[in-house]
C-alpha cells in the first residue's frame, strides 16, 4: 500500500466482472488487476478496458508482492483453498459466498487469518441491500420494537449452471437466507434443526450425495431468539427470491413475492383500540430508499441500475433503489473491505461472522441428513 491506496486483484470475471468498475473507481484503490481462466472473458476485458492489467494465472497474483488484497469470485469448491493461499501469500482476502463447504475448512481459514495477520471478508450481498439497511434502521430507531421472530428464504434453480452446482446441498449455499437474520439478531446461531424435502433426478445426487432439492431449517440463537429459513436449489417451481421477514413487537417487514418487489410493512394498532379482540394492524407496500450516503461519491452511481444515474442530478437519481446488482450492495461490499484495510481494522463480515453464517448452513444440511436432529453449531 502506498500513499494511502491499495493495489488489488480480482479473480473470476463471470459474476466478478460486475465488481471491476467499482474497484477501478474507488478513491482508495491505486490499481485493480484481473484474472480469469476463460480466455473469452479475458479477451473481452482486454478489448473493453485496456487500462486494466490482466494476469495470466492465479499463481502469478499470489507471487506479486505489490498486490495488497485479492477479491475471489471463483467456484464454490475452490473458496477455502484459494482463501488460505491468498492469506498465506501475505495479502488481504475477500471472497464471495459461501466461505467454505465444511467446518474443517472454516477452522483452517481462521488459522490462516491468525497466522497471517491479514483481513478476511466474506462478500455477503444480503448484508448491504436496500432492504437490510431499511430493517436495520427500523430496529435501531425503535420503530420495529423487539424482534419476535425471523424468517429467511432463497429460492433459485441452478439447472444448467457449471457442473459443480449439480446436486449441491441447498444450505451449503444458504448464506443469503441466513446472514440477515444472524446480523440483525445481535447474536449467533448456536444450534439448528433442518428437514430435507422432495426428490431429485439420480444424476443430481452423485456429486455430493445430497438427496434433497429443498431444505427448511429452524435456527436457535444464543440470545434466545428463533428463526426459520428455507432454501431450494433444484426442480422446484418458484420464482427467484432472496427473502427477509422480520416480525417485531411494533412493526414487521416482509419481502415481496418476487425478488425486486417492494416489501410489506405491517404496523400494530395503538393499544387503546377496543373494537375487536386483539389489536388490529395496518399495512402498506413500502418503496425502498437508497442508502448511498456512506459511500464515496465516486461509487454512488453503482447503487442504482445501469443507465439510471444522472451525474448532473445525482440526489434525485439516488432517492430510491433502482435495481442495481443485488439491491445496491456491490459498492458497499467493496468499500467496507477497502476501508478495513486502510483503517487497519477487521472487516465487518470477518472470519467470525462469516464462520457462523456458513457453519449454520453446513450444520443445517447435516441435520437434514439426520432427519432433523438438532446439531450444535461450533463457535469460531
Amino acid at each position: 500500500m502506498k500513499n494511502g491506496k491499495i493495489k488489488a486483484a480480482l479473480v473470476g470475471l463471470g459474476f466478478g466482472g460486475a465488481f471491476v468498475p467499482i474497484w477501478a473507481d474507488h478513491p482508495n484503490v491505486e490499481e485493480i488487476v484481473i484474472c480469469d481462466a476463460d480466455p473469452d472473458r479475458v479477451n473481452w476485458w482486454k478489448q473493453n478496458r485496456p487500462d486494466i492489467a490482466v494476469y495470466d494465472s492465479f499463481e502469478d497474483i499470489l507471487a506479486d508482492e505489490t498486490i495488497d488484497a485479492v477479491h475471489l469470485v471463483t467456484g464454490i469448491p475452490d473458496h477455502a483453498k484459494q482463501t488460505i493461499q491468498v492469506l498465506e501469500s501475505g495479502k488481504h482476502c475477500a471472497c464471495t459466498v459461501p466461505m467454505a463447504t465444511s467446518l474443517d475448512e472454516i477452522r483452517a481459514i481462521h488459522a490462516a487469518v491468525r497466522k497471517s495477520g491479514k483481513n478476511y471478508m466474506m462478500m455477503e450481498t444480503t448484508l448491504y441491500t436496500y432492504q437490510y439497511f431499511y430493517v436495520k434502521h427500523m430496529l435501531e430507531s425503535g420503530e420495529l420494537g423487539r424482534i419476535q421472530l425471523m424468517r429467511g428464504s432463497h429460492y433459485q434453480d441452478m439447472e444448467f449452471w457449471p457442473p459443480y452446482w449439480n446436486g449441491l446441498p441447498p444450505f451449503w449455499y444458504g448464506t443469503h437466507a441466513l446472514a440477515p437474520m444472524i446480523a440483525l439478531s445481535g447474536s449467533r446461531v448456536d444450534r439448528v434443526s433442518c428437514l430435507g424435502s422432495g426428490t431429485m433426478r439420480d444424476e443430481l445426487m452423485t456429486t455430493y450425495g445430497n438427496p434433497f432439492p429443498c431444505e427448511t431449517a429452524h435456527l436457535h440463537f444464543a440470545n434466545g431468539l428463533a428463526g426459520e429459513s428455507t432454501r431450494t436449489l433444484f426442480e422446484t417451481a418458484r420464482v427467484y427470491q432472496e427473502g427477509l421477514f422480520i416480525y417485531g413487537s411494533k412493526k414487521s417487514f416482509e419481502w415481496g413475492f418476487m425478488d425486486f418487489d417492494d416489501p410489506y410493512i405491517t404496523t400494530l394498532a395503538c393499544e387503546n383500540e377496543t373494537t375487536r379482540r386483539g389489536l388490529s394492524v395496518t399495512y402498506k407496500v413500502e418503496e425502498m430508499p437508497n442508502y448511498y450516503a456512506d459511500l464515496p461519491e465516486e461509487l454512488w452511481k453503482y447503487t442504482v441500475g445501469d443507465g439510471s444515474y444522472d451525474p448532473e442530478n445525482p440526489h434525485e437519481t439516488l432517492k430510491k433503489g433502482a435495481g442495481a446488482g443485488h439491491h445496491g450492495s456491490h459498492s458497499h461490499l467493496v468499500h467496507e473491505f477497502v476501508s478495513s484495510i486502510i483503517e487497519n481494522r477487521k472487516a465487518w463480515i470477518d472470519e467470525e461472522l462469516a464462520g457462523n453464517i456458513t457453519a449454520a448452513g453446513i450444520c443445517a444440511h447435516e441435520s437434514a441428513l439426520r432427519d432433523g436432529e438438532w446439531v450444535i453449531v461450533p463457535k469460531f
